[in-house]
């Protein structure tokens, strides 16, 4: 079955069984379950931190669209990514990460050195040479990387780190927020977990935050929702029922979009107070031939490098259409500078290792008229039309 297919009726083609033939996925929002009234042969449930038919319908959708074993549905992304270490890690385990990583993910780490003495390896996962290296001068349990990274939009060979994985008896978990699993499957490509966020693509109102872990094996999903019905992270029922209402449009809004993000990025390299273009559709793009085989769809996000600062904060301030906020993949474009908003907890010394400046901008091209949007960068930065493509 075709991804599109799967996700147009998700009430269908989940394990869901509803009295009354629901042709979308009900909202089963109660606290507890009688358990007299239930149907017979069916799964029992008793207390929706442990199971609830709408978060387990959509957990059971999940895992389909990764080719996992199974999942668990959390409150947020972060606490997708805190459930994994919480099921994998130990105190005093070592961790090996992409350098360029969420800030979010960076702050966990942080306080995850802080608390259990776990230690973090950063490494470029773009040079395989350095991964192997950091693997064989450290006794690593997990490794977690994102491709697309955030912000800066590296491209990671996940076959060839999860063949490295292996090599040295590593698990490997994939943040697969960016791309999602219209675009990439990281456990067909050898990693052990596939987590996101599904406040971005997945849902793409930006109407809810939310997360999910698919795991590649019944163990780990076993163990994953073992330690996610004790320590509390399981979503609410209403929050899935606000992912479901974007999974039918999934596929074609990131078609729509990567179109979008194709023009845009073209048209920001014609202008003079843009020095730099990062975005993996781009034939300039250094990873771009790794993208185009290892994505299906190239995500709608880009970051530039302005002349300056000052040129930064100029876009940020006077674009219209564009709102300054965090998160991406939303049907509205927005932009922020990473630095002073979803990087902001990086030291000076942790955004230049990572190529941020001050001056760096992420943009996250929505559905608008890709027209209205050239125009409104335009007007921004007080450029002549007649210099435009």
């Amino acid at each position: 079955m075709q991804l599109e297919t799967l996700l147009a009726n998700i009430a269908q083609h989940s394990n869901l069984v509803d009295a009354y033939g629901a042709t979308h996925l009900p909202i089963y929002n109660t606290a507890t379950f009688d358990q007299k009234r239930q149907f017979p042969n069916n799964k029992n449930y008793d207390y929706s931190r442990t199971d609830n038919p709408t978060r387990n319908a959509l957990e059971d959708i999940f895992a389909l669209a990764e080719n996992g074993a199974g999942c668990v549905c959390t409150n947020t992304g972060v606490s997708a990514l805190a459930l994994l270490f919480d099921t994998v890690l130990k105190s005093g385990d070592t961790i090996l990460v992409e350098r360029d990583c969420y800030g979010g993910t960076y702050r966990l780490l942080n306080i995850l050195l802080e608390k259990y003495e776990v230690k973090t390896c950063y490494a470029d996962f773009t040079d395989l040479s350095e991964v192997e290296i950091a693997l064989q001068q450290n006794e690593v349990k997990l490794i977690l990387c994102e491709s697309p990274t955030n912000p800066s939009l590296k491209i990671v060979d996940l076959k060839s780190v999860a063949e490295l994985s292996k090599k040295h008896n590593t698990l490997f978990a994939v943040d697969n927020s960016m791309a999602t699993f219209a675009s990439q499957k990281p456990l067909d490509l050898g990693a052990d977990f596939s987590l996101f966020s599904a406040t971005k693509f997945i849902s793409g109102h930006g109407s809810v935050v939310a997360g999910a872990i698919v795991a590649k094996t019944e163990h780990w999903s076993e163990r994953l929702n073992y330690f996610s019905n004790a320590h509390g992270r399981a979503q609410s029922p209403f929050d899935v029922f606000l992912v479901s209402l974007g999974l039918p449009t999934l596929v074609y809004r990131m078609k729509t979009q990567e179109q979008s993000a194709i023009q845009l990025s073209e048209f920001l390299n014609t202008l003079s107070d843009v020095i730099d273009v990062k975005f993996p559709g781009l034939p300039s793009h250094p990873q771009y031939e790794l993208a185009k085989s290892q994505m299906k769809i190239i995500p709608s996000v880009l970051t530039i490098t302005l002349k300056s600062a000052e040129k930064a904060e100029q876009l940020i301030q006077n674009t219209k259409l564009f709102g300054e906020k965090v998160s991406f993949g939303t049907s509205d474009s927005r932009l922020e500078i990473p630095s002073k908003m979803s990087h902001a907890t990086y030291s000076e010394e942790d955004l230049k290792k990572i190529g941020l400046t001050h001056a760096t901008v992420r943009i996250s091209v929505g559905l608008e008229n890709i027209y209205d949007l050239i125009a409104d960068i335009q007007q921004a930065l007080k450029v002549e039309t007649s210099k435009c493509v």
